[in-house]
């Protein structure tokens, strides 16, 4: 996972090839397992919390990285629960910084 959460996400422009499914399956490997890859279009976690006011946090905190890396995720929250989905919109598939955003975020859960 640090290999990836220490990565700068360099955002797409479009123009980008997806990743292919090999590179996707390769990837998912080096992040939390709770990751999915929905359809092969995008990444989606959930996580649990205790109240409602850890999981504003924890989607503030998530928001903080996403304004620090230019690269933004689609959120959830409710009352002791966070899900986010992951994808580059440009191109409307997956890249390698979607992964390093999901990365990140693992190392504030």
């Amino acid at each position: 996972m640090d290999e990836l959460s220490n990565k700068e996400c360099i955002p797409c422009k479009g123009g980008v090839p997806p990743l292919s499914n090999s590179e996707m399956d390769e990837l998912l490997e080096k992040i939390h397992s709770d990751w999915q890859i929905i359809d092969r279009h995008h990444l989606f976690r959930v996580w649990s919390f205790d109240d409602f006011e850890s999981a504003l946090q924890f989607t503030n905190d998530a928001g903080e990285i996403c304004e620090q890396q230019n690269h933004h995720a689609n959120f959830e929250l409710s009352w002791g629960r966070v899900s986010a989905q992951i994808w580059t919109h440009k191109i409307d598939a997956l890249v390698e910084a979607d992964f390093i955003l999901a990365a990140k975020f693992d190392t504030i859960s």
